[in-house]
């Protein structure tokens, strides 16, 4: 019957006891029982009158064809390593609904297409769909995670964790989660991941930090020799329009400066890159960063013309 409903704009009770083969009772007990599931089946009595589906305040249950559910599934995919904002996150989670209940053959065929699929991959690391489902199922099911991680100097390590939620940056994965060997928080990525297995041994989820603002801070900062504190004299707001989350955090002092925290293993590069910004500013760390910054200046000065840097 829902398929019926959804083919045409009307249909009468007589035409869906025909084209169901059923008798009218039946057709009002079926009209009853989608209206249960959630689907806003109207009726409309008298000449002309009929049943229609119409819209509703929240989404029912689907029922997909074969066909539809592999073009829903694929299309989930491409989604889950796209650079839409919010699109690849939502995109995970209903693939991962999707995949659950999802019979095995029609689960070989979206693999089939999606491996026969070349992708034009952007300025991002691509990720495997099948890595994003099983880290999603994990997450939500509270269940442990091990994998084999490679480490930023080459070395590889096996990891087991209890994974909180992952954390797109439009560039690269990160999950956020608890260490049990390390007994801290953690943030990987999911690019640097191998081998990875969800477990049946369950957790109960313990109080964290903020995922997305835990993962800017590790991105940021963390992965670098120098970590760098600079005061600019612009709103926030401007700031980050010119600084990705992933490079560098700002905070709001709301008087009408910000203070960027960005990381960097070379201190000439960082200076060069916040002078690049156009701001004034007011380094506060390091120290070292004043006399890369005097440096800078000196021969920027130089560059200008031999009158110039007297």
């Amino acid at each position: 019957m829902l398929g019926l409903l959804q083919r045409r704009p009307s249909w009468t009770a007589d035409e869906l006891t025909r084209e169901l083969g059923v008798t009218a009772r039946s057709v009002r007990r079926d009209v009853q029982r989608l209206r249960n599931l959630g689907y806003p089946v109207q009726a409309r009595a008298g000449v002309g009158g009929g049943y229609r589906l119409g819209a509703g305040t929240r989404l029912p249950p689907l029922l997909l064809d074969d066909q539809e559910a592999i073009a829903t599934a694929v299309s989930l995919r491409m989604a889950s390593v796209g650079t839409v904002a919010g699109a690849s996150e939502a995109a995970v989670r209903a693939l991962a609904k999707l995949d659950q209940v999802m019979p095995p053959r029609l689960r070989s065929e979206v693999r089939a297409v999606h491996d026969a699929t070349a992708t034009l991959v952007g300025p991002g690391v691509e990720v495997d769909a099948e890595l994003l489902v099983t880290i999603a199922r994990a997450c939500r099911d509270h269940v442990r995670v091990h994998f084999s991680y490679l480490r930023p100097d080459g070395r590889r390590s096996q990891r087991s964790v209890e994974p909180v939620q992952m954390v797109t940056t439009g560039r690269r994965w990160y999950l956020m989660a608890w260490d049990a060997e390390r007994d801290d928080w953690r943030t990987f990525r999911l690019d640097r991941m191998s081998e990875v297995s969800s477990s049946t041994l369950r957790f109960s989820p313990r109080p964290h930090p903020d995922p997305a603002t835990y993962v800017q801070r590790s991105v940021s900062g963390s992965p670098y020799r120098y970590l760098a504190r600079v005061r600019l004299h612009a709103p926030a707001e401007r700031v980050r329009e010119r600084v990705p989350p992933q490079v560098g955090r700002v905070e709001d002092q709301n008087d009408g400066w910000c203070v960027l925290e960005v990381g960097g293993d070379d201190l000439d590069w960082l200076a060069l890159h916040i002078a690049a910004l156009g701001f004034e500013a007011e380094i506060l760390q390091p120290d070292g960063l004043r006399e890369a910054v005097a440096g800078l200046a000196r021969r920027l000065a130089t560059m200008a013309g031999p009158g110039q840097s007297r």
